[in-house]
């Protein structure tokens, strides 16, 4: 080890006392969503250095798209992993509605909820019809503006009956069904509206069932969409109750294996976990996907015998390059929702040679929250705009490039590589809240916006990431 190794590991030793602060980090990690919005943006729009954009989306199609959310730092709107974040920011609201509360949170969690449903119900025009993309991925990857000025075409693309995408439209049944059991207690004419769409959106799915290539490269499913399927009928079980959805998890149960691995593509371990509740409330039919929950855990946690995942040096779970702190988050939301799901205080999970108690596994849970706020070898914050050191080039068009109500002049394509990609500097502004890719397997993170892997950040990394900080308050 070398003597800037050394240093960095002393410095982090010396950082661990200090918990960060969860309740400014949930305030912030809900911010950042305002700063994705596309379309109109409402008066209450918090993140002021952004202005409308993409308002005639879906014009090509004679349908409106405007609305939603852009994915990461770039220009295009994906449904696909958009309705994941949605699933997952109504799942912690949820579990954690009443920790929202207390903070105050809760309104702006029902916000971002809602600005991705409303988004998804245009999109779903047709009983057989889904909006899946809004825009050329290859153009907006080939240029540098911000949304406000975008001139890069706004082709939109869809699944139907001829053409169908059974992972993404699972996806947004899943995402709809989910949120309208946020939305029963607020609105129940909305929370009806989202249901009945996700009821429909499940029967297309489950009826036409084929992978969808369309947004490849840049959101292929390598995990087919089988683990969709399951997760769209574990949600329409959970907002219905109806026996037709347990009895489908029932019938294809076969489909659920254990996995190490929770994200946008790989649904899995997020039903085995969602589905173990009824277990423990003594639907003994779902045996096996608590079991399998089980074993989810028993690959992940650091600590355990069976562990089959990497940890960083300075332990974060790490997966794969590329917005590898979403596998960090993720995991830490399951481990605090199942251990809270741990029907007592000292049942203990049992994995081969070791056990661990509801405490422990929120051990590991404040280890990946508190690694990403700061406690780690390079002491820097992963989210923007919380600590003493955090990210100032994120990988992000709209913060890097000076706002539209700073300078309205228009940035062309070129104009935005040549003066403000590769700057030198810090983004003129803040992206609050946003939690980028992260550091290396090695904790080696620069703070240099062309390192994509690394400093881009996307909605999917932050949604499970707010509701496991309401947890931890």
């Amino acid at each position: 080890m070398n003597f800037w190794s050394v240093l960095a590991v002393l410095m982090y030793a010396t950082s661990i006392s200090a918990q960060p602060d969860y309740k400014d980090a949930l305030s912030k990690c809900l911010l950042f969503f305002e700063a994705q919005r596309s379309g109109k943006l409402p008066l209450d729009q918090r993140i002021t250095w952004r202005g409308d954009s993409a308002l005639n989306d879906g014009t090509d199609a004679q349908v409106d798209l405007s609305g939603g959310y852009y994915d990461a730092g770039d220009n295009i709107k994906y449904t696909f992993p958009m309705a994941f974040t949605i699933t997952m920011l109504s799942w912690g609201a949820i579990e954690y509605g009443v920790q929202y509360g207390t903070t105050s949170e809760l309104q702006h969690l029902q916000d971002s909820i809602r600005w991705g449903t409303d988004y998804l119900l245009k999109a779903y025009s047709g009983p057989t019809q889904l909006w899946v993309q809004v825009g050329d991925a290859v153009a907006d990857h080939h240029c540098w503006e911000r949304p406000e000025d975008m001139d890069t075409p706004r082709t939109t693309t869809q699944v139907n009956e001829t053409s169908p995408g059974t992972e993404v439209t699972a996806e947004t049944a899943a995402a709809l069904a989910a949120a309208s059991i946020v939305f029963r207690v607020v609105d129940i004419a909305y929370s009806i509206k989202l249901l009945n769409a996700s009821l429909a959106l499940f029967n297309f799915s489950n009826n036409n069932q084929s992978s969808y290539t369309g947004e490849c490269p840049f959101y292929c499913s390598y995990s087919g969409y089988y683990d969709e399927l399951l997760w769209a009928a574990s949600w329409l079980y959970k907002a219905t109750l109806s026996s037709y959805y347990l009895e489908y998890l029932i019938e294809y149960k076969s489909l659920s294996t254990s996995i190490s691995e929770f994200s946008w593509d790989m649904k899995l371990a997020g039903v085995q976990v969602l589905l173990s509740k009824f277990y423990f409330q003594g639907e003994s039919s779902l045996l096996q996907y608590k079991q399998q929950a089980d074993d989810f855990f028993c690959f992940v946690l650091p600590n355990s015998t069976l562990n089959k995942v990497h940890y960083t040096p300075g332990g974060l779970l790490y997966m794969r390059d590329g917005a590898n702190t979403q596998y960090a988050t993720g995991a830490s939301f399951l481990s605090a929702v199942y251990a809270d799901y741990l029907p007592t205080t000292n049942m203990q999970l049992t994995c081969g040679n070791t056990s661990f108690s509801k405490s422990d596994i929120f051990g590991f849970v404040s280890s990946q929250v508190n690694y990403i706020l700061g406690q780690n070898p390079m002491n820097t914050s992963y989210m923007v705009g919380v600590g003493d050191k955090y990210p100032l080039q994120p990988h992000h068009r709209g913060a890097s490039i000076i706002s539209i109500h700073v300078d309205s002049s228009s940035w062309t394509c070129g104009q935005g590589f040549s003066v403000w990609f590769h700057r030198d500097a810090p983004n003129p502004n803040i992206l609050t809240g946003a939690i980028v890719g992260g550091p290396g397997p090695d904790d080696d993170f620069k703070d240099v916006r062309s390192f994509s892997q690394e400093l881009e950040p996307t909605t999917y990394i932050n949604a499970p990431f707010c509701s496991v900080l309401a947890r931890l308050i």
